[in-house]
């Protein structure tokens, strides 16, 4: 038998929702909350450390669950009602996690391929643009994605949902403008900036050897640091009205063509 709780008021549940709703209390306790089958499994495979899995056995079945942990962590029954107070998804599993965070810093990266590809995004904002690069990444298996600039924590619920667990599959780390291109300049990483600025057709540049594709906000592209550190700067050449695209979708044709450049050379 799994200890029930079926309380809202319990202090676990208080500090769900806590995690769930601000990223203050997921930076000071180095928490955060996982949700769903597919994202907890992923979360295990990426060497996360669950604390506590919580699931409503009216949902999900016991057996699913044996099956879904891969270690001796805390299992506790929460009921329907709990469920559907600490559930951030409308599509419910019935099945969530709390996990250890881990530092995304730059120095903890590792790489390990002979010709590096990695993506840069600059100060993205919306939590769907940064899931959609994410499983783009994951897509193309590339060796690593930085956030520079992050205006939110990646452990953000709404990241973790759009990002369908890539978050946890991707080699990430976090910094500043200023010792990401530090750390790339170190490490012999070309680096090619999306910008409109004396671009020339992504086509023509050379993706083949150590590659950093830098991408930045739709509204305000990269900062001059990133253009004035570009080994070139490349652009998308556009066929219609407006002068811009969905950054993930940007960065989805940049990395595509470096993998099609790489298969080729």
């Amino acid at each position: 038998m799994h200890k029930q709780i079926s309380s809202l008021q319990n202090p676990l549940i208080k500090q769900i929702l806590s995690l769930r709703q601000k990223s203050k209390e997921r930076r000071k306790t180095g928490l955060f909350v996982i949700e769903g089958k597919q994202e907890i499994e992923l979360a295990v495979k990426g060497g996360y450390d669950l604390q506590t899995l919580l699931f409503c056995p009216e949902i999900i079945s016991e057996e699913n669950i044996e099956r879904l942990t891969f270690t001796n962590i805390e299992r506790l029954e929460i009921t329907s009602e709990v469920y559907k107070k600490v559930a951030y998804r409308t599509t419910s599993e019935g099945v969530l996690a709390i996990a250890n965070s881990k530092e995304l810093f730059l120095d903890n990266l590792t790489l390990n391929a002979e010709k590096l590809l990695i993506l840069v995004a600059e100060a993205p904002e919306k939590p769907g643009n940064i899931g959609a690069l994410l499983r783009t990444a994951d897509a193309a298996n590339l060796d690593a994605v930085i956030i520079a600039n992050p205006k939110t924590d990646l452990y953000n619920p709404n990241i973790i949902r759009s990002s369908v667990g890539c978050i946890f599959t991707n080699n990430i780390a976090i910094g500043s403008t200023d010792e990401i291109i530090r750390y790339l300049k170190e490490k012999g990483i070309a680096i090619y900036c999306a910008a409109l600025q004396a671009a020339i057709s992504y086509i023509s540049c050379d993706f083949t050897e150590n590659t950093a594709i830098v991408v930045g906000t739709e509204a305000k592209g990269l900062s001059q640091e990133w253009l004035d550190n570009s080994t070139k700067n490349m652009i998308i050449p556009m066929h219609g009205e407006i002068d811009s695209m969905n950054v993930s979708v940007a960065a989805g044709i940049l990395i595509f063509e470096a993998k099609r450049q790489r298969r080729n050379s």
